[in-house]
């Protein structure tokens, strides 16, 4: 199994672990539970769950989110919740209801993880202050976050233009015979850009622009930054490989090529995994 994608935030002294599951952010129920009882965390967490009042907040978040949630098992939970008998584990609540907004994870990134709208409500029965400094210290987290992310792309953005001079002086060297029109250079210049886009994305601008006629720019616009730094790649490539004399349709199966071996490299770095 990869690694997942994991963080830490600390709140009031004490480290939660914030994991990426299923597209989503999951807090450590385990963590929160240690900022009151380090020595009883799974005891905190059955005794919330043995809660109806938590039982009814699982149920309707279920329902909410997860199509496969079984209503049936939850209205049986939901009866019993409150009574001294009552005992509910994790597990059980997962396998019996099909839930997803709970996760029982052992080895190293073990505990009890959910997800943050239910991360957010166990805090707030822990304690409504620690609930607070929680979703401050998560925002925090998150601005990070996207602030690094869009750094990386703007990189990328950059680095592919510039490596798209070296592209175009070389198409202009080559490809473009002498006393040509500004208009036939042009369309030189546009078939090698769609050479790359055929190449990379499987599809070339105009065919993009038609089906997104709602969206703004171009495709490269809206492009991954793991897509942004292959691009930049088969840029260069493309230039030399003009420079070498190969024929365009021998270039892109070359680029294509090029362009899926290194996305499969980058969209399978462990850090950027999802836990299963």
């Amino acid at each position: 199994m990869s690694k997942p994608r994991k963080a830490t935030v600390n709140v009031k002294g004490t480290a939660i672990t914030v994991l990426v599951h299923r597209e989503q952010d999951y807090i450590s129920l385990t963590d929160i539970a240690r900022h009151k009882d380090s020595e009883r965390t799974d005891y905190l967490i059955s005794n919330w769950l043995r809660n109806r009042n938590s039982i009814e907040f699982l149920g309707i978040w279920e329902a909410l989110n997860n199509p496969g949630f079984n209503p049936i098992e939850f209205d049986g939970f939901r009866k019993s919740a409150g009574l001294n008998s009552f005992i509910l584990t994790v597990k059980q609540w997962v396998e019996r209801t099909r839930a997803i907004g709970l996760v029982s994870r052992a080895g190293r990134y073990g505990g009890t993880f959910a997800h943050k709208d239910i991360a957010f409500e166990f805090a707030s029965w822990i304690s409504v202050e620690f609930k607070l400094y929680l979703i401050k210290e998560f925002q925090r987290l998150k601005e990070e976050e996207n602030s690094r992310l869009s750094l990386a792309w703007n990189l990328n953005r950059t680095l592919s233009k510039l490596n798209y001079r070296i592209h175009t002086d070389a198409i202009k060297a080559h490809l473009i015979p002498t006393q040509v029109t500004p208009a036939q250079a042009s369309m030189t210049y546009a078939s090698e850009a769609d050479l790359l886009n055929v190449a990379l994305f499987g599809h070339t601008a105009v065919d993009w622009r038609r089906a997104n006629q709602d969206k703004k720019g171009n495709v490269r616009d809206y492009a991954m930054v793991e897509q942004l730094l292959v691009l930049a790649n088969i840029e260069s490539m493309n230039a030399e490989l003009i420079r070498m004399g190969l024929p365009q349709g021998e270039r892109l199966t070359r680029l294509n090529e090029i362009a899926i071996r290194q996305m499969q490299v980058l969209t399978s770095v462990p850090t950027i995994k999802q836990i299963k």
